[in-house]
């Protein structure tokens, strides 16, 4: 039996896309085969006769094999704003259970699939629907990915709180550091420990320039990740 995993995160622009990557090469070390998906997608640009996202590359690219492009982004929009609204600017709807079946098409082509999510967990995908509706459809636990920096205890924490109302199994949290030389990054990512029981898998370090191997070096996993009881 294949295992999935939804990728969230705080913000966006704040390593989701990295800790996804990390992850990916972290189960390839451990012998295991893995997929990424990037289910939808905004701000893409044009490449080989269709649109293409950056980030959606990079999880195809890290695959233990290589899967075509529709598969790992079935929803890809041009401009860079909110998914629902570039979906509504192309005139297209994005409908959860076109991506609940690519889901299930690839899931058991390998031991690990990971869906990164777009943006943060309450960012709308249409007029009624959001990322954490997305989430729950694919019945994934959930790994969060923070963003170190000013302001990344109060988000923290309204995500943490909103992935506990939405009643889905959370795995744990990333910590993804987004500056240099951070104040008081320590101090930041100890009070998040105590506000929250999911587990702190790893801490990123910054970088200018993505190294997955180097990443998956600060993984304090074994062989994967812990489990954790709803919160």
């Amino acid at each position: 039996m294949s295992q999935g995993y939804f990728i969230t995160g705080t913000d966006t622009g704040i390593g989701k896309t990295w800790s996804t990557v990390a992850l990916m090469q972290y189960f390839k070390n451990q012998g295991k085969t893995v997929l990424g998906m990037k289910p939808v997608a905004s701000g893409c640009d044009e490449l080989d006769g269709r649109l293409k996202n950056e980030d959606a590359l990079l999880l195809q690219q890290y695959a233990s094999f290589a899967l075509p492009y529709e598969d790992v982004n079935p929803y890809a929009f041009t401009l860079p704003v909110s998914p629902h609204i570039a979906a509504e600017q192309a005139g297209i709807e994005i409908v959860l259970d076109e991506i609940v079946d690519k889901y299930q098409q690839i899931e058991n082509l390998a031991d690990i699939v990971l869906v990164e999510g777009v943006g943060g967990w309450l960012v709308p995908l249409n007029a009624h629907q959001h990322v954490a509706d997305l989430a729950k459809q694919l019945k994934l636990p959930v790994i969060v990915v923070v963003g170190m920096r000013l302001g990344c205890i109060n988000q923290a924490k309204l995500t943490f709180a909103a992935i506990q109302q939405s009643r889905v199994e959370c795995r744990g949290w990333i910590a993804s550091c987004m500056e240099q030389d951070m104040l008081m990054l320590d101090e930041n990512i100890q009070t998040l420990c105590q506000a929250t029981e999911m587990p702190l898998l790893a801490v990123l370090p910054f970088r200018e320039k993505l190294n997955p191997e180097y990443f998956t070096s600060v993984f304090p996993l074994k062989e994967e990740v812990p489990k954790q009881s709803s919160l």
